[in-house]
């Protein structure tokens, strides 16, 4: 069975048209003879949204019973039954009814389309899990309800529905998206100007991306390896050396013209691991790369020129940034050079040559000799003691052929090459040779040749001599520097680690190269120190600059040069763990104030609205009591007075909360803890509910330690709770019981209950987990009870009830024993 087809409407917001818009796909489809239903379609009361359904089928929906409440949900056994080619689904990211088969739409969508039901569908971009916290902190509004990306990406077509911030706003201002009495508050907050404007960029920059790998994908199945200029991406190739800086930012100025166009970093490190790319320096490139906006990324391969190529070609670049050559004239005669190869190589991609301060003498390094100065004064003494020993005894011996004396030779030339390296060795084979001419070949005791075969003989020995010599060398040479390589791969993982896990990189340089001080600064002032700080840089062994604003100074013995790129890493590292740790305390003082601002925000949305119904009650039935025009009997003035009193009592309790509230995260609450008996306390909370509860507490049940007053407030809140989701032949069960030094007091109801992994939900403040009745408080009662139980040392959880439901148990000291 060949998988249905998924195309989704995206919007930037609310009321840009999917939903019709996606009514008008289904109707042409249908037009065309295609079998289409209508899943299910969210109309929000939108009277032109509700006309473009027309003659297309609509699937009845099923209808869950969810804590006393009739909700509704799309059928999908019924869609599956039915079986069309198409299923209009709308709201993607919407979650369902706990007790459906899936907690997300989303989920019940992938289930029609392995069915082979094609699926039209919308979505907007404050849904899409990867923009769900950037959507947060530009509207100050979290959505929960989210879909993954990788959904969305996956369908076959995803259209944009657009409309300017302007053009939203005029259809919000003539009714056609919220009720008139939400439409101020909404242009006043969420659909700001501002607020659209963001999220219509945030909508065209994700989708463009989603065409982005559409494109790549393509490119990918059908072996297109020529650059499509669809998009600028400017790629600067860093070898590791100081010019790395020049390089990124004329790149970044190339992308700055191109506007929108992707810059990408790239290092190519050689798969031997032997390359002399100086980490610290692409630390700090990496750093400014992305400071700049663009992406840093590192390819092994043996042949430079083409890993670049086969790199930009993969990512689709249009041009490439190389720093010029910084080797020397007969270099270039002999070698082309990663430049000049790109270049050849580069097709229709535009390489840029750029010029610095370093090309050529401006940046050479000595290559440092491959053995230690003993090794090599030990070789030069073999040659010139060893190798006249070697004749001596030679000579004395009994004679033997010139062919022998050679091989001889030769592996004494090894044995010296192998103590000394390249330099003893080549004197060994120079000073061999002449000996050999002059005690073993005829004519002997002269420096000529007589018969053309030793002649021969004599070169090849030289010839094998210095190449031995020269492949031990250099074999050393890699030795040492893949000794070296590691030593600094082990030490960098150390920074790295350090970094993951907080460390003190200050400190771990210290140790790690026996000094007595480190002092980091920031433009000229101490920012991290171990030891005794140093200031100046005239009193410091060692300067390591970092950065134009950080400079790390050492104390203790001068730096070896060798060492001096670790150094520089550590350096690099320290200063963006000091920006880290800086940023985190910033983020640390700013998450309180994030937190008042969102408490405040919720503040006035409850006060807008939940506190608005109790008191539009309380003041309808005074009005209709003072009113001259109408003339009430006592049963209706004594009706009109009970909803005045219900109502006021209702404000009274919400208001009540808000200050608790305020208080709890003020640190303000007072308590008057003394030693109360529930059978004195639950009493008291029932009468103020009313409604049928089962009261089975223990006579033997001992006090508990706790305010009467605030254990009240909790009793009614989570009472009341159970009762407003119990059902009417199920009221709910209070019992009690010892455990240790605690009494647990539980309140038992049988209603649809909560999924466990949506429990700690429950407790968080303005929300009602599952409910949509938005008349029935501000979602503050859990929150505050459990504020109140901890703050009096007690704790309230959820647990699931046998059978279903949920059961919620306060858990308090126990009071004194009499």
């Amino acid at each position: 069975m060949a998988r249905g087809e998924l195309r989704i409407y995206l919007g930037a917001a609310p009321g840009v048209g999917k939903t019709y818009t996606m009514l008008e796909e289904a109707h042409r489809r249908a037009e065309r003879g295609t079998d289409v239903v209508v899943a299910l379609v969210e109309t929000h009361g939108r009277k032109h949204t509700a006309a473009m359904i027309g003659d297309l089928e609509v699937i009845p929906r099923k209808r869950i019973s969810y804590r006393g409440v009739e909700l509704e949900e799309m059928d999908l056994d019924a869609v599956l039954a039915r079986k069309p080619e198409v299923a209009v689904v709308d709201e993607l990211a919407h979650t369902n009814v706990p007790g459906s088969r899936h907690a997300k739409r989303w989920q019940d969508v992938q289930e029609l389309l392995d069915a082979g039901i094609s699926v039209l569908t919308t979505v907007n971009v404050q849904h899409l899990e990867s923009l769900n916290d950037v959507v947060a902190q530009i509207t100050g509004v979290e959505q929960r309800e989210t879909v993954p990306d990788a959904v969305v990406r996956a369908a076959e077509q995803v259209e944009l529905v657009d409309m300017t911030p302007e053009a939203l706003r005029r259809r919000m201002a003539h009714g056609n998206i919220y009720l008139p009495e939400k439409i101020d508050a909404a242009l006043g907050n969420y659909f700001r100007t501002g607020n659209l404007t963001a999220l219509r960029e945030l909508a065209l920059l994700w989708l463009a991306d989603k065409v982005d790998d559409q494109l790549d994908k393509y490119r990918a199945d059908h072996r297109i390896d020529a650059t499509w200029e669809t998009r600028e991406r400017v790629v600067v190739a860093l070898t590791g050396g100081p010019e790395g800086g020049t390089l990124i930012r004329r790149a970044a100025r190339i992308a700055a013209r191109n506007k929108g166009a992707d810059l990408m970093a790239v290092h190519v490190a050689r798969n031997d691991g032997l390359a002399g790319a100086n980490p610290a320096e692409l630390a700090k490139q990496r750093v400014l790369v992305e400071s700049l906006g663009g992406t840093y990324h590192q390819v092994v391969g043996s042949d430079v020129p083409q890993a670049l190529l086969d790199f930009a070609r993969g990512v689709n670049a249009t041009q490439i940034v190389l720093g010029a050559s910084r080797r020397g004239r007969i270099a270039q005669l002999l070698s082309a050079g990663v430049g000049v190869t790109v270049t050849a190589l580069s097709g229709s991609i535009d390489v840029h040559l750029v010029t610095h301060d370093w090309i050529r003498s401006g940046f050479s390094r000595r290559v440092p000799p491959a053995l230690s100065r003993t090794r090599r004064i030990t070789g030069f003494g073999l040659v010139l003691l060893g190798l006249p020993a070697l004749t001596a005894l030679l000579k004395a011996g009994p004679p033997i052929s010139l062919t022998n004396d050679i091989l001889i030779f030769l592996a004494a030339v090894i044995g010296i090459s192998l103590v000394g390296g390249l330099w003893p060795a080549l004197l060994a084979a120079v000073a061999g040779s002449l000996l050999l001419n002059w005690f073993f070949t005829p004519p002997i005791g002269r420096f000529t040749i007589a018969e053309r075969d030793n002649l021969l003989a004599l070169a090849i020995f030289v010839v094998v001599a210095l190449a031995v010599s020269w492949v031990v060398d250099t074999a050393a040479r890699k030795t040492r520097q893949a000794a070296r390589a590691s030593a600094e791969a082990q030490t960098l993982a150390t920074i790295a680690g350090g970094v993951i896990r907080g460390e003190r990189l200050l400190e771990r340089l210290r140790e790690t190269f026996g000094l007595d001080s480190v002092t980091l600064l920031e433009n000229g002032q101490i920012t991290a120190c171990v030891g005794e700080p140093c200031t100046d840089a005239r009193n410091a062994d060692a300067e390591v600059k970092v950065d134009d604003e950080h400079t790390l100074l050492l104390r203790g013995h001068p730096l070896d040069a060798s060492d001096r790129r670790i150094v520089e890493a550590f350096a690099a590292q320290a200063a963006l763990a000091v920006k880290q740790e800086r940023l985190s305390a910033e983020a640390a003082a700013a998450k309180p104030l994030a937190e008042a601002d969102r408490m405040r925000t919720a503040l006035l949305a409850a006060v807008s609205h939940d506190l608005r119904t109790p008191l539009a009650s309380a003041k309808a039935a005074v009005a209709g009591l003072l009113s001259d025009e109408v003339h009430f009997d006592e049963a209706d003035r004594r009706e009109l007075l009970e909803t005045a009193d219900v109502s006021l009592n209702r404000l009274d309790r919400l208001v009540a909360n808000l200050l608790d509230m305020s208080r709890l995260q003020a640190g303000a609450l007072g308590m008057t803890m003394i030693d109360v008996g529930l059978e004195d306390v639950v009493p008291r909370a029932l009468d103020d509910l009313g409604g049928t509860v089962t009261s089975r507490l223990p006579a033997d049940l001992p006090a508990v330690h706790a305010d009467p007053g605030l254990l009240e407030r909790i009793l009614v809140n989570v009472i009341g709770n159970a009762l407003r989701y119990s059902p009417d032949d199920k009221p709910p069960l209070i019992t009690g019981s010892t455990l240790g030094d605690v009494v647990e007091l539980r309140v038992i109801d049988h209603g649809p209950g909560i999924p466990e992994d949506r429990w700690d939900d429950v407790f968080l403040p303005f929300q009602r987990l599952g409910d949509h009745d938005n008349h029935t408080g501000v979602g503050l009662g859990l929150a505050l009870s459990r504020g109140l139980t901890e703050a009096m040392g007690g704790t309230l959880t959820p647990s699931a009830t046998p059978g279903g439901g949920l059961t919620m148990v306060l858990a308090l000291p126990a009071g004194t024993p009499a």
